[in-house]
């Protein structure tokens, strides 16, 4: 059922609304999952997952135990216009959270979105990243909530699950006002900046009906998931452009390399010669990488989830004793997840 969460007068007597689909099942009011994306109008992966979890959800909704409410577009006129903040404003909407009731009209909305959502028993955000880098299936934490959220994110059936410093998280944006008010909120990141990877989406969604078996509200076993892998900030390692050019990688998205292996270089199509040679500084695996490639001095080309052994089975094992020393118990912990 399409409902309007809350809507703002435009000028030529238009309006803004955000919609939601929920989508309900039997006991609709026992538990309750959001599904949130559009914050930033150049990120379109999160409307594949809309789209098609609505589909799956309506075939399985004789299974379906609580309410699932989907809001696909929070920025529906960035969408439309394929930018990616607010048009006309020269804002982030995810810059914006919680909002007020009493100011500007987006920080209307913002509040609007963040009372409709509040309460939900998980919110899970979904972004992609901008047009210049693409990133592997991941799950973002605050270490602020890291000890609550992770036996969550562990079930989304994602490859990374980043803890991120209290000092990076900004506290504008829509997880973590969400957080801040007890309504426990997942951001997930993948693919890029306008474009749709399909095998993304299909991979989240599996992680979505596995996290809904366990907080029961499906009544049919939770689909087998990844593995993730566990790190904070100071496992990962940035490579940046020293000099402007156009770049040419030399690795694939998600490989494990070694360290000093090349990941790239820089051309002069001016000369036909080579500006830099952009190299690993650590052993591990490329989660983030350039996509766009013109690059300037600076630029972000890649990120590094350093401490991995290059062969992935290796690492694979390794993960399986070090990344979960519970991993016996984890029955008993995903079954407490959703009380």
């Amino acid at each position: 059922m399409i409902e309007t969460v809350i809507k703002a007068p435009l000028p030529v007597g238009e309006e803004l609304v955000i919609q939601k689909n929920r989508i309900a099942g039997q006991n609709a009011k026992s538990r309750r999952l959001a599904i949130v994306t559009g914050t930033h109008g150049d990120e379109l992966e999160g409307q594949y997952v809309a789209w098609q979890l609505a589909r799956v959800l309506e075939q399985k909704k004789e299974n379906l135990r609580g309410t699932v409410d989907i809001y696909p577009a929070l920025n529906p006129l960035g969408i439309s216009t394929i930018y990616r903040g607010l048009p006309g404003f020269d804002l982030d909407m995810n810059r914006i959270f919680p909002g007020s009731r009493n100011e500007t009209m987006y920080e209307y909305i913002a509040n609007g979105i963040i009372r409709d959502i509040k309460g939900a028993d998980l919110c899970i955000d979904i972004h992609a990243s901008n047009i210049f880098l693409r990133e592997i299936p991941q799950v973002r934490i605050n270490e602020k909530t890291a000890k609550e959220l992770t036996p969550l994110a562990k079930l989304l059936n994602m490859d990374y699950i980043w803890v991120h410093s209290a000092a990076t998280v900004l506290e504008s944006t829509l997880a973590y006002s969400l957080n801040v008010i007890g309504t426990k909120t997942l951001v997930v990141e993948m693919g890029v900046g306008m474009r749709i990877t399909q095998r993304y989406g299909d991979q989240l969604i599996q992680g979505i009906l596995s996290v809904m078996s366990h907080l029961g509200m499906l009544t049919e076993p939770a689909p087998e998931v990844k593995r993730p892998v566990i790190s904070t900030d100071g496992s990962v390692a940035f490579i940046n452009a020293g000099a402007s050019g156009f770049f040419m990688p030399q690795v694939r998205h998600g490989e494990y390399v070694k360290k000093g292996q090349q990941i790239g270089l820089i051309a002069d199509p001016l000369n036909g010669g080579t500006k830099e040679e952009l190299r690993s500084p650590v052993d591990g695996m490329v989660f983030t990488l350039r996509e766009y490639p013109v690059v300037n001095e600076g630029s972000l080309i890649a990120r590094i989830l350093g401490g991995i052994a290059v062969k992935k089975k290796k690492t694979e094992e390794a993960l399986d004793r070090g990344a979960d020393k519970n991993a016996a118990g984890n029955g008993k912990k995903r079954g407490g997840a959703g009380k």
